[in-house]
């Protein structure tokens, strides 16, 4: 065998042994980041849609009955969707009209796609602008199935004439039909009086 011809097949047996080093390298390297990759994209943990400042109008037969605003929405999909607004939310709703009836505002509220329950909580307001009745609460929990509103935490539900505070609450989704438990206090309000 000539030089020539044991250089040639040192070289190919030496570029043979690294193209199985860097094959073996890459194939053993990606596993690890596959799984990685795997785990960081799963749809159940990143949102699919993020907006800011967002203004959502929402209407049946051409008459728009909800009005959402929210600085900031995160929209998650997967086995079990949701719909967030971490930075809070305000929701007007309107009759056939298209008047304003009631709103809701809350620093934080999250809605479950799936189970149609949405949970807001901290500084939750409720107002009813026909009945002049107003809900303050820290959570309430609102079943879109069944079409009822609960309030685990401590109520204040100031109407006219009266104040009630109680330990939790239970509605009709339109404030209803309601039941206030463990009623703390009840004040009669005059409001002809002028401070």
């Amino acid at each position: 065998m000539t030089l020539q011809g044991f250089r040639k097949r040192n070289i190919r047996k030496t570029g043979n042994i690294m193209l199985a080093i860097l094959a073996g390298m890459m194939l053993f390297a990606c596993e690890n980041s596959l799984t990685i990759v795997k785990e960081i994209t799963a749809s159940d943990t990143l949102a699919a849609v993020t907006a800011h400042d967002i203004v959502y109008w929402r209407s049946d037969s051409g008459s728009v009955f909800m009005k959402l605003q929210a600085p900031l929405m995160y929209r998650t999909e997967g086995d079990e969707p949701t719909i967030e607004f971490p930075d809070g939310f305000i929701a007007f709703f309107f009759d056939s009209l298209e008047r304003n009836t009631s709103q809701i505002k809350a620093k934080y509220g999250i809605s479950n796609e799936n189970t149609r329950v949405m949970t807001a909580r901290d500084s939750v307001v409720v107002e009813n602008f026909i009945t002049q009745e107003k809900l303050e609460s820290e959570t309430l929990v609102w079943n879109q199935q069944t079409k009822r509103i609960v309030s685990p935490d401590l109520v204040k539900v100031t109407s006219p004439g009266r104040v009630v505070f109680g330990d939790s609450l239970t509605a009709a989704e339109d404030f209803s039909n309601r039941t206030i438990y463990n009623i703390r206090a009840t004040i009669e309000v005059d409001e002809s009086d002028d401070y």
